[in-house]
């Protein structure tokens, strides 16, 4: 399914329909024209600061949290957003991304203010040779100066996070933890954790910035496709969701009509 999801984001969404496009122009331009519109066009789009924070700022309900409410929780726990491969700054081989980092850094900020006990969640998405939140919980001790109490080195995204790491918890007795993310990322963070039987605070980081007051607002930057399809990454991934949550209900009304029709019949025979 992975390939399915880069084929629906851009910019190879973006190049598709443009080709699409081309090939229709001779025999029907007017629908050769509206794919090249769509597909150059909408890039353009997405890469204007406009486009990029109306996306991600759609995706950001939770406001900042607040020292009162981590009194309520148990932990912290700090999902790996990525990693960078062989960075030679740090001398440890890969280390975690920017989106990591920022959440780290998060982390440890709220870690002094309530004393809470830090849990970092991510694996090995290609099978590199140390999990990512092995690369987290350095990245804090070298860093930030903080150990860290549970590493979850299993998960390949952001459903295994939250199961792996709710066993892991549930076992030491912790059931209502800060989740730390960034803020576009943490609507569907928060729902698989609570599938997964934890109580949730939502920490979120890294809000969208809103985009000048001129023109700059609408000039198109690699920069901003790149939050535009973050965004739409995660969009896509709450559409799996809403599907599966759907599915999953269909299912089992349908298996509670068959149950509850075999159990009429069975009295009715008797």
């Amino acid at each position: 399914m992975t390939w399915l999801k880069y084929l629906l984001l851009p910019p190879v969404i973006n190049v598709l329909l443009g080709v699409l496009g081309l090939i229709f122009w001779r025999r029907l331009p007017w629908l050769g024209g509206i794919l090249l519109l769509l597909g150059v066009g909408g890039l353009l789009w997405l890469a204007t600061p406009t486009a990029s924070h109306w996306l991600r700022a759609s995706l950001e309900p939770y406001p900042v949290v607040t020292q009162e409410e981590l009194e309520s929780t148990q932990a912290i726990v700090v999902l790996g957003g990525g990693r960078d491969y062989q960075s030679p700054e740090f001398g440890w081989g890969d280390t975690p991304n920017n989106a990591t980092w920022r959440r780290l850094a998060y982390a440890a900020r709220l870690h002094r203010l309530s004393g809470l006990p830090l849990m970092v969640s991510g694996g090995r998405v290609h099978g590199e040779a140390r999990a990512e939140a092995t690369l987290m919980k350095r990245a804090l001790r070298d860093s930030f100066g903080i150990e860290t109490t549970w590493v979850e080195t299993q998960s390949r995204n952001t459903a295994e996070n939250a199961r792996f790491s709710a066993a892991m918890l549930q076992q030491e007795g912790i059931h209502r933890v800060a989740l730390v993310s960034q803020a576009w990322h943490l609507p569907r963070a928060v729902r698989e954790f609570e599938a997964a039987g934890l109580s949730v605070l939502p920490a979120p980081t890294e809000f969208a910035s809103p985009p000048p007051d001129s023109l700059w607002a609408w000039l198109p930057r690699a920069y901003h496709l790149r939050q535009s399809t973050q965004a739409l990454h995660e969009w896509l991934g709450r559409g799996v969701f809403e599907i599966r949550d759907w599915l999953a209900n269909d299912v089992a009304g349908l298996r509670d009509e068959i149950i509850s029709g075999w159990t009429e019949t069975a009295s009715t025979d008797a």
